[in-house]
C-alpha cells in the first residue's frame, strides 16, 4: 500500500494534493465468491446504500445464500425484496453457471486479470464495471481502473479536464501498476468532497 501510495504522489500531483486534503483513501475489500458478485450485481447503476439495503433483505430471505437456494427463491419473492425483473435474471444466470459448472469462481484468484475477465463477461449481466470492482476487492489486483464508474470518470473530468474514454485510458497509463490505487484515491475526492461516507 505504501510503495504504491508513494509512487502515484510523486507520478502525478493530484494525488499528492487529494493525500494533502483528505488524506489516505479506504481500501475496499470484498470475499471472493457467489454473494459479493450478488451485491455487486445489485449494485449496476443505483446507490450502495440501496443496493445494500435490497441484498439484506434478501439475506434474511435466503438463510443459506448460496447458487442452489438463489435459484429455487421465486422471482416475486425477489421483487418483494426490491430486486428489479432484469437483475433478477442476471443473478440466476450466475447461479446457474456455477452449478452447471460453467464458471469455477474458486478458481479465479489463480488467474491474470484478463483471463478473469474473459470468464465473468460470458454471464448475462455481467459486464466490466462489476468484473473490474471484482477484481479490486475481491481479488486484489493492484492494476485496475473502472472508466465505466461515474466518480471516477467524473473525478477525472474534473481534476484533470479529460472528457473522452479514449484520453482517460491514455492519461491513466502513467498509473501503472498501480490504477487500482489511483481508483481509491478518485473516490476519496469524489466522496470526500461531497462530505459522504461509503462502507465498502
Amino acid at each position: 500500500m505504501k510503495q504504491a501510495i508513494d509512487f502515484l504522489t510523486k507520478k502525478d500531483k493530484i494525488f499528492k494534493t487529494i493525500k494533502d486534503t483528505y488524506g489516505i483513501p479506504t481500501i475496499p475489500f470484498r470475499p471472493q465468491g457467489f454473494e459479493t458478485l450478488v451485491l455487486l450485481i445489485l449494485e449496476q447503476q443505483v446507490s450502495i446504500d440501496s443496493a445494500k439495503a435490497t441484498y439484506n433483505k434478501l439475506k434474511l430471505q435466503i438463510k443459506d445464500f448460496i447458487p442452489q437456494n438463489v435459484l429455487q427463491f421465486s422471482d416475486e419473492d425477489f421483487r418483494t425484496c426490491g430486486v428489479s425483473r432484469q437483475k433478477i435474471k442476471y443473478i440466476k444466470c450466475l447461479a446457474e453457471a456455477i452449478l452447471e459448472k460453467s464458471i469455477d469462481l474458486d478458481s479465479l484468484a489463480l488467474k491474470p486479470a484478463e483471463k478473469v475477465r474473459e470468464e465473468l463477461i460470458k454471464i448475462k449481466g455481467i459486464g466490466n464495471w462489476t468484473i473490474d470492482i471484482y477484481l479490486m476487492f475481491s481479488l486484489q489486483k493492484e492494476d485496475i481502473i473502472p472508466l465505466g464508474d461515474i466518480a471516477v470518470v467524473n473525478t477525472m473530468k474534473e481534476l484533470l479536464d479529460i472528457h473522452t474514454r479514449e484520453e482517460m485510458e491514455n492519461y491513466a497509463q502513467k498509473w501503472q501498476p498501480y490504477r487500482s490505487m489511483a481508483t481509491y484515491f478518485l473516490w476519496h475526492h469524489y466522496l470526500r468532497k461531497r462530505n459522504r461516507c461509503v462502507i465498502y
